[in-house]
């Protein structure tokens, strides 16, 4: 099958609606958010003289189903292509010494300075040929012919997606090739339902991306790594491949699921129908996660994979069965106040798995110690381990920037006659009956 990024429309999932109280409940934690928000520049993909040799380049492929941007340093806006796109593209990351491990160093101004700022250095858009090719050369770069693959959860703009990814690569230490897969987000905490249906619209594509690299020879192993709703596009990718060929292919080892928005029940039946052998996964998990709660409520109240108790029954024998790692973070201290972010601020976790996959061992060769080394990693370093963002793209819920403050009144019209209006934060949030809300 070719590599093109292409979507069937023929292929849909059936929308499902949002409750009223859902909506509410969202605008609830939007009001929360809103208290704390910040900015950074915008349009920072406008590329810029290397005038820091000591920096870091990450040079990454970027695989996308969203439209092109007319505005300079955009690159792509939050609406769906009719057309996959491609590109390359090289960040800049400052060194070590000029920030902390697990954070982007947004510029305060433009142009950026490579010294003490990630900054952009090329933006090439690129067609499916130049895309095959940037693969076969970046993965004969690497010692084992090994790709990682990031897909990024729900309010994330393409920018962000470009320098979490280009972070997360830098921290982890991880030396395989670095694909980012973007999906259509308009990065508005109102945005949760087009999102969602953004994700489907976007598993087609994602399906053809994972044919190529298991038909590629020189692609020797390969490594996925999503984050909360971007955990649903990746299921649904390998699901639908693994109906098609009649299982999944060895060389997807490492598969790793952090805080998962996702139905427990769909999770069950979307491992059942990749079969067996399936890749080693890893479940990032945190009983505490609020976003998670709210996402539940959205969702007919039925438990998210990423809030799970693994402890618990009828999760522990099923985790077992399907060989499952489950790194449960509950106990870990954050900085998050939603506490949907503990993956991504604590830079450990990631250099881990980096060493993990760079030493081309699986995430399930100990399972106990790996989670004690985490847990012992974190417990006390996670709550100074930087930004809410850390290392994992955009926490949804968690993050809200200007931009977000911008579509906020465009779209606050979705949410009914519910008032949620800052001057009245907390009576907004007496309306739902579920997590609490603070100012």
């Amino acid at each position: 099958m070719e590599w093109g990024f292409s979507v069937d429309h023929s292929n849909r999932c059936d929308k499902i609606g949002q409750s009223y109280r859902g909506r509410n409940l969202l605008a609830c934690v939007l009001v929360s958010a809103l208290a704390g928000c910040g900015g950074h520049p915008k349009n920072v993909l406008t590329p810029v003289a290397d005038t820091a040799p000591q920096s870091h380049k990450v040079d990454m492929l970027i695989a996308t189903t969203r439209s092109q941007s007319t505005v300079q340093g955009e690159m792509f806006t939050g609406e769906r292509a009719r057309a996959p796109n491609f590109a390359d593209i090289t960040v800049s990351v400052p060194p070590d010494s000029a920030r902390k491990v697990g954070e982007v160093a947004w510029p305060k101004k433009l142009p950026p300075n490579p010294a003490t700022d990630f900054a952009t250095l090329k933006t090439d858009m690129i067609d499916i040929d130049a895309a095959k090719a940037w693969l076969s050369t970046s993965v004969k770069k690497t010692p084992d012919g090994s790709a990682l693959v990031f897909i990024h959860g729900f309010n994330t703009k393409f920018e962000d997606s470009v320098y979490r990814f280009a972070q997360i690569v830098r921290d982890s230490g991880v030396h395989s090739a670095p694909i980012l897969v973007t999906w259509p987000s308009r990065g508005s905490l109102l945005a949760y339902g087009y999102d969602r249906e953004s994700t489907n619209y976007t598993r087609n594509a994602l399906e053809n991306l994972f044919q190529y690299l298991a038909k590629d020879p020189e692609v020797k192993e390969v490594s996925i790594l999503a984050h909360s709703m971007g955990n649903w596009l990746t299921l649904e990718g390998l699901r639908q491949m693994a109906i098609r060929n009649g299982g999944l292919p060895t060389k997807f080892k490492n598969v790793m699921l952090a805080a998962p928005d996702v139905d427990v029940d769909v999770f069950r039946s979307q491992i059942v129908d990749m079969g067996d052998p399936h890749p080693q996964f890893t479940l990032f998990v945190s009983r505490d996660d609020k976003a998670l709660a709210v996402s539940r409520r959205v969702w007919g109240d039925v438990a998210r994979l990423g809030s799970i108790d693994p402890e618990t029954e009828p999760y522990k024998q099923e985790l077992a069965d399907n060989k499952i790692t489950v790194i449960d973070l509950t106990k870990v201290k954050a900085g998050d106040s939603l506490n949907h972010g503990k993956f991504a601020e604590s830079p450990e976790i990631v250099r881990l798995i980096g060493a993990r996959i760079s030493d081309g061992q699986t995430l399930t060769d100990n399972r106990v110690g790996l989670g004690d080394t985490i847990l012992a990693a974190t417990t006390g370093t996670a709550a100074a381990a930087g930004n809410a963002a850390g290392l994992i793209l955009a926490a949804p819920v968690t993050i809200v920037d200007a931009d977000t403050r911008e579509n906020f009144s465009s779209q606050v019209e979705a949410l009914g006659p519910l008032s949620v209006s800052r001057s009245r934060p907390v009576q907004a949030c007496r309306t739902s009956q579920s997590v609490n809300c603070k100012k």
